[in-house]
């Protein structure tokens, strides 16, 4: 669809609305979406394609009309089964309203499964980076079930408990101090007696108590 700017040049524009399925309610996931299509077009054509709220927009001059059927072709079939693109942990913390703190204590202990691993290389630097992805139909079903409230509820038991079990060893282990100390003042008390009671056995063999 063409249309003008406000400058007076014809554009050729079109939109697309994205699914709350593929969303999942994130303005970053959008965004994710966003970047993940644009890998896909060619390099000249990117930037030209921008998201706002849930809308996807291509915009390119009346003069690109070549560029703009194809980019619009590459944008359409990108968009078949978006709903299936892994989530990245920015995309879930954003989701899920969590920090990356706790998206790492529960990806440790098992509590939010990892759908595999992604190694990207960074823009413009030689290193790669690795992370987990998680699979959209189960971070879905972990939003409408509300478990991350679950989960914050179980670590501050938990947290309580490591508490109560650290104050009773620090108590147990001053106790055992103190044991240590009485016991071995009563060694010193004992050996003490002990040699005065062996004096007294060699002044007797000596004959001095006859």
């Amino acid at each position: 669809m063409a249309k003008t700017k406000k400058n007076g040049s014809p554009e050729l524009v079109e939109t697309w609305t994205l699914a709350p399925a593929g969303t999942l309610g994130s303005s970053v996931r959008a965004k994710g979406i966003l970047l993940e299509i644009r890998a896909r077009l060619p390099s000249s054509t990117r930037k030209l394609l921008d998201v706002s709220g849930r809308v996807l927009t291509l915009a390119m001059p009346e003069s690109s009309e070549s560029e703009f059927r194809h980019a619009s072709a590459v944008i359409a079939k990108s968009l078949e089964g978006i709903e299936s693109l892994p989530v990245i942990p920015r995309e879930i913390e954003d989701i899920l309203t969590i920090s990356t703190t706790e998206r790492r204590r529960w990806l440790e202990d098992g509590r939010l499964p990892s759908a595999g691993t992604r190694t990207v290389k960074l823009r413009g630097r030689a290193r790669q980076i690795t992370f987990h992805i998680f699979e959209p139909r189960m971070v879905e079903d972990l939003l409408d079930r509300g478990a991350v409230e679950e989960w914050r509820e179980e670590d501050t038991a938990a947290a309580a408990e490591n508490r109560r079990r650290a104050a009773y060893k620090a108590k147990l282990t001053r106790s055992l101090k103190k044991d240590c100390k009485a016991t071995e003042a009563s060694q010193d008390v004992t050996e003490e007696a002990s040699a005065k009671l062996r004096g007294w056995e060699e002044f007797g063999r000596d004959g001095l108590l006859r």
